[in-house]
């Protein structure tokens, strides 16, 4: 699972990396305005369906169908499986966007409903909507791609489908401007015609994975039944976190302009490790626990959930602890230019401090799911969701006002601690989760191994930015000492506490690739 882990990292990390130049572009060009405030609200409207469709709800059910029929019956049974569940999917998908294009107006009139004082500003977001939404159908179908490629064991190519995102957008808002009215129309072309690009990416990636895939005629089998029975709870219970930030877009439509825009780049830094370590691990998860619940494996089922705990904690708590300590240099260097101003940089910085309380249990969401899912059980994270979402809600309403840009990110941030709770206290119940040794043990010492970096990095960040200089480059150069300089305080006080093993780490992958190569 670790190899798993760290290959859909290190892909997913590359697409971070390319996704802070694409934000690093906008936010030159668009600073937080009224133009920036409508792309971000129209893009996150597809992605929000997408997520819940495609990364959440459909593979949670998907995945372990498809890995107990590779197991049980064979990869004939499995591939007649997803090809019922693609047909099926792009039916309703494409008829979702149909009538999502018809009514827009009303749609944003919902979701954007802070912007209807301004007719104009209304208008673009309606306009820019439209451009975005079919990016849904195709990247929810790209999704059930990554789910098979996913069930074979094949992490690399669904892992690396989100760099032609950020590689595409990157070159519509280069090359399209003067063409189109405005930067944000560029950059909504380039959200659509990417989902065309990553489709067939991995449609080639499962066919040369020996599973040549065909639509056939959409029927609703038994099978697919069951798959949308055990889809339909889990659209809340998987994306929770996707709910939860919809809800602060939706809160942050209604406070000052720019608003929206200053959490949406808070949110970029924060979905670095959220994305990296959560989605990694999560995917990584899934098929490993489906295949040992499926073959009786109980046992080795609850060892599996510790580890990945364990590999969670191990990267998300110092991360958590650097976005608080250092929010404001990260925002500074890596948006602070062009119609990016300071006032908008120091407002990001404190939305991103509120985020990275909870970027831990983000995290842990995502690690704790799967554990329901593996075992068919779609109903039962639907509950706390349900409570999440509400408290989320409420918390936002209750910190809108006296905290304006801080009070969506930490409401979302209390909601999902709480998330974890109730998660982690039915997966006990149950004996699916009960704490080793090593996980009671290692857990503090990551904690205080975090603390030893936290305090290294608050002692010099000032000195280090001021002995750089303010020019462009040298900020980051400076930026990047400093990530270097808390990376190594971690893994030297981690190594030196007995928070983890690094050895051992290596020693695990070296094991696992001298087992794939001796495999016939």
């Amino acid at each position: 699972m670790l190899r798993g882990v760290l290959t859909v990292g290190g892909w997913t990390m590359a697409s971070r990396i390319l996704g802070f130049a694409r934000d690093i572009l906008i936010a030159a060009l668009l600073g937080a305005g009224p133009v920036a405030d409508a792309f971000f609200l129209a893009n996150r409207l597809p992605n929000l369906f997408r997520r819940l469709f495609g990364e959440g709800a459909f593979n949670a059910a998907f995945v372990p169908g498809f890995a107990g029929l590779l197991t049980t019956e064979g990869p004939e049974a499995a591939r007649r499986f997803a090809e019922q569940a693609i047909a099926v999917m792009a039916f309703w998908l494409v008829g979702l966007t149909v009538l999502a294009e018809i009514f827009m107006p009303q749609l944003m009139g919902l979701y954007a409903l802070g912007f209807t004082d301004d007719p104009a500003k209304f208008a673009l977001t309606v306009e820019l909507g439209r451009i975005t939404f079919p990016y849904m159908p195709l990247i929810c179908l790209t999704a059930l791609l990554s789910g098979v490629l996913n069930g074979l064991d094949r992490f690399a190519a669904a892992a690396a489908a989100p760099l032609i995102y950020n590689v595409v957008s990157i070159a519509f808002m280069l090359a399209l401007p003067g063409i189109v009215p405005t930067v944000g129309h560029a950059a909504a072309w380039g959200v659509s015609v990417s989902g065309v690009a990553q489709i067939l990416l991995l449609y080639w990636a499962v066919s040369r994975a020996g599973m040549r895939l065909h639509i056939p005629r959409p029927r609703l089998t038994p099978q697919m039944r069951t798959l949308f029975r055990r889809m339909a709870p889990g659209l809340l219970g998987s994306g929770v976190i996707q709910l939860n930030l919809a809800v602060d877009a939706f809160i942050a439509g209604l406070l000052p302009a720019g608003t929206v825009s200053v959490i949406y780049y808070a949110d970029r830094i924060n979905q670095l490790p959220l994305g990296v370590i959560g989605a990694a691990v999560g995917t990584a998860l899934l098929p490993t626990l489906s295949r040992q619940v499926n073959g009786s494996q109980p046992g080795q089922a609850v060892t599996t959930l510790n580890r990945a705990i364990e590999y969670a904690l191990m990267l998300t708590l110092p991360a958590a602890l650097a976005l608080l300590v250092a929010a404001l240099p990260i925002i500074s260097v890596l948006f602070g230019r062009g119609a990016f101003s300071a006032d908008d940089a120091a407002r990001s910085a404190q939305s991103l401090a509120a985020y990275a309380v909870g970027l831990p249990a983000f995290v842990l969401v995502k690690v704790l799911v799967p554990a329901f899912f593996a075992r068919g059980d779609t109903r039962a994270p639907v509950w706390t969701g349900t409570v999440a979402v509400l408290l989320n809600l409420g918390l936002n309403f209750a910190l809108m006002v006296p905290l304006q840009h801080m009070g969506p990110p930490l409401a979302s941030s209390l909601a999902a601690w709480f998330n974890v709770g109730l998660l982690a206290w039915l997966l006990h119940r149950r004996g699916h989760l009960v704490a080793d040794r090593d996980l009671r043990r290692r857990v503090p010492r990551m904690l205080a191994a975090g603390l030893v970096m936290c305090g290294m990095l608050w002692a010099v960040q000032d000195s280090v930015f001021a002995a750089f200089g303010t020019a462009q480059g040298l900020r980051w150069a400076a930026l990047a000492l400093l990530v270097g300089s808390g990376l190594a305080a971690y893994g030297a006080a981690g190594q030196a506490l007995g928070g983890f093993d690094l050895r051992e780490a290596v020693s695990s992958l070296r094991g696992r690739r001298k087992r794939r190569a001796s495999a016939p």
